[in-house]
């Protein structure tokens, strides 16, 4: 509960101070088990915070709201709204001299040094955040994330070498949540050789927030002499899918569905063994692209790959469903949730046809399937081969609904869309103009002037 958030909504409302002490008090009793004293003394200094800082004037301290929500646009839900605002992070970065950033909408990304000193000429950098609803389950939240983030660095064809935690936990949290968010981070660590060298560790909004959410990141930095980003892939390449049984959420929505056997499926790191064994392998040469299953399912994948790469794809339905976990897509089916639209867990290869039999060769050897679902045409979009029909495939407005909660936010583009893009349109060039304010603020300090 962020006592900070909800004073600052009900002076914005005009709530009576008294109205906001009373509910404030009754909310820090409870969950601090305070006395009646303690608890007004909090809430009188939460108030007085909220409300100095409710209008600042500094002109880079305060923010102009855009009017659209996080949620409403559905930030982090994997979908067309999500998309779109990553495109703008983009736009706000701007040019740089990375070989692969932002603007690129890849796993991860990619600067050049100088080969002379290292023969590993790319350095490789990601990061992934926890599962939001794996708060509660600190030890799998740790699991699932550094998969992730090693997944991000594999596929674009580099080999991992650190890695580094963030974690917040709220301020009624136990702090057995970091241990075990640590171990299970520390696991996958351990066991692909990667080491956990640096974080840190700090309280989600300090003395602000109540209760014992949990949040955070792990990120990893790898080398690599070749590249395989999704712009790479072209006409005439077949795509193949290994196997698939999910991670961080399929975990999810076995433990909101009450299905906690399946979540037992998603503990293995075959992905990362299967990439880290073509990494190994020659094949890396010959590969044009790699990326995980994972943003918004196949839906999204294969269209950010359609769009990055300019290029048509087509995949078929069959082949696709018998690359998925019987249990978990056993449990997707019980309960109604799109398969093609949820992370998997599968590693996308997409390369020319004359190296399908080697790759499948590599991963057999790590006792990882490997199938061809479709190939690459000239063209855009994506087609996906169902009951021998060609169907346009595309990314809904979020992921699969994958728990109960999600289910009655729902996946429909809300009639406002455009509304919202043409509101976050403007509130971007606002950033970047206070961007640009700051930087020749800085170069006048400096003094450097523009050529």
């Amino acid at each position: 509960m962020d006592l900070e958030g909800y004073t600052k909504n009900m002076l914005y409302k005009k709530v009576a101070k008294e109205e906001i002490i009373e509910k404030l008090v009754e909310l820090i009793r409870e969950f601090k088990g305070y006395d009646q004293n303690l608890a007004e003394r909090w809430a009188d200094a939460i108030i007085q915070e909220s409300k100095t800082t409710l209008d600042v004037k500094n002109y880079f301290a305060r923010y102009e709201r855009s009017g659209v929500k996080i949620g409403d646009i559905g930030v982090g839900s994997r979908g067309l709204g999500d998309f779109y605002v990553h495109s703008k992070i983009g736009e706000i970065i701007g040019k740089t001299s990375a070989i692969i950033d932002s603007k690129d909408m890849d796993d991860s990304g990619v600067v050049k040094i100088d080969k002379s000193k290292d023969p590993s000429c790319y350095i490789v950098v990601s990061v992934d955040g926890i599962h939001s609803r794996l708060s509660d389950f600190p030890f799998l939240s740790g699991f699932h994330v550094t998969k992730a983030t090693l997944r991000d660095i594999y596929v674009m064809g580099a080999r991992p070498v650190a890695l580094l935690s963030d974690i917040h936990v709220a301020d009624d949290g136990d702090v057995s949540k970091i241990f075990e968010h640590i171990a299970g981070i520390s696991s996958v660590s351990k066991v692909m050789d990667v080491p956990l060298i640096t974080g840190s560790t700090l309280r989600i909004g300090g003395d602000m927030v109540i209760g014992d959410r949990m949040t955070g990141c792990v990120g990893a930095v790898g080398v690599a002499n070749y590249l395989t980003a999704r712009s790479y892939s072209s006409p005439g390449d077949v795509i193949l899918m290994s196997e698939g049984s999910g991670g961080g959420t399929i975990s999810t929505t076995a433990l909101y569905y009450g299905e906690e056997d399946v979540v037992s499926e998603t503990l293995n790191v075959r992905f990362l063994t299967a990439a880290d064994s073509l990494i190994k392998s020659d094949l890396i040469k010959k590969i044009h692209t790699m990326t995980d299953v994972t943003n918004g399912g196949l839906r999204g994948d294969l269209n950010e790959i359609s769009k990055t790469a300019k290029i048509k794809l087509i995949f078929y339905e069959d082949k696709v469903r018998s690359l998925v976990n019987k249990k978990v897509l056993d449990m997707l089916n019980r309960h109604e949730i799109d398969y093609l639209g949820v992370s998997l867990d599968s590693l996308l290869v997409i390369c020319p046809p004359e190296m399908v039999n080697d790759i499948k060769d590599v991963l057999k050897s790590k006792n990882v399937r490997i199938e061809e679902i479709g190939h690459v045409e000239e063209g855009t979009g994506v087609e996906m081969v169902e009951d021998g029909i060609n169907k346009k495939f595309e990314p809904k407005f979020r992921e699969s609904a994958y728990t109960p909660i999600k289910k009655v936010v729902g996946e429909v583009k809300p009639a406002n869309f455009e509304d919202m893009t043409e509101k976050i349109d403007k509130s971007v060039q606002k950033a970047i103009g206070k961007r640009d304010r700051m930087i020749d603020m800085l170069n006048a300090q400096l003094g450097n002037t523009k050529e």
